[in-house]
């Protein structure tokens, strides 16, 4: 699959068109004395990522046959860390404003208490593994074993999903209320968002010095839970702060294009995130 993340948020956008539409259907074809039950909102926000050591595996067949020019190899780099990326700097040009580590929601409420609901969630991530960090690497590499600590020469191996690790889940929401303002009208809630999806990342890989930034597609899978404080401001206007843990699952990461090895790793990340929204 080759199609940049950006495609998802023509995608959100759509879907949010075509929920209007229908909540507006439906409120023609009510009573006016009946209150339409349920509500949708959209959010858009930033996020901040944090990630523990993972251990990536590379192989690839090298079948001379059919033509592979990075031979065969089959080797696993122990305990590395890495880094996010937030690009904020490029919010200063509001056409660079899907760059930074972004993060949106569409969710929708099923009852009149907004105390329930699922959410199609999205995050723009960065994973950076550090260069020039100490590393155990063991495994074998053109005819060549090797069990040895090194340091990781970005001209010889670099690994970074910068253009997304890109997790996309769909949540199940529960709200509790907090605080309500005496007018009704501005409210303060906990949230709480398990959820389960996939990794959509494009991964920068250069491997025996040489680099390819790799075609976006699913990798493999992810669960997440998202908790944190979320306010509704005239009854419409929202922000939502939450703190987000997230397990995934990279099983078939691009090296150098389709056919000339894969990477895998799992991650485990902590993701801090604030958002901006409407509530219809």
């Amino acid at each position: 699959m080759n199609k940049n993340p950006k495609n998802f948020l023509l995608i959100f956008c759509l879907l949010l068109s075509g929920i209007s539409y229908s909540q507006k259907q439906a409120c023609d074809t009510c009573s006016t004395k009946k209150k339409l039950k349920g509500s949708f909102y959209f959010l858009w926000g930033y996020n901040r990522d944090w990630y523990a050591k993972s251990t990536i595996h590379f192989r690839n067949e090298g079948d001379p046959a059919k033509d592979n020019q990075f031979g065969s190899y089959d080797f696993k780099i122990y305990d590395v860390t890495a880094q996010d990326r937030p690009d904020f700097h490029q919010l200063n040009d509001i056409t660079n404003f899907s760059i930074p580590q972004f993060s949106t929601r569409i969710g929708y409420y099923f009852n009149d208490k907004n105390d329930q609901g699922i959410e199609l969630n999205y995050d723009h991530s960065k994973y950076v593994v550090n260069d020039w960090q100490k590393v155990r690497i063991k495994g074998t590499a053109h005819g060549t074993s090797f069990d040895k600590d090194t340091v990781l020469n970005p001209n010889y191996i670099h690994f970074e999903h910068t253009d997304g690790a890109n997790f996309a889940l769909v949540n199940y929401v529960k709200r509790w209320k907090l605080k309500t303002s005496n007018n009704k009208k501005h409210t303060i809630a906990a949230v709480i968002k398990p959820g389960i999806g996939f990794v959509y990342p494009r991964t920068d890989v250069t491997i025996f010095e040489s680099r390819l930034n790799n075609d976006w597609h699913i990798a493999g899978a992810c669960v997440g839970l998202e908790t944190g404080i979320r306010g509704e401001l005239w009854k419409h206007f929202t922000f939502e702060l939450t703190g987000k843990g997230v397990a995934a699952n990279y099983s078939k990461c691009l090296v150098q294009g389709k056919g000339n090895g894969k990477a895998s790793h799992r991650i485990a990340c902590f993701e801090a995130i604030f958002c901006l929204g409407y509530t219809l």
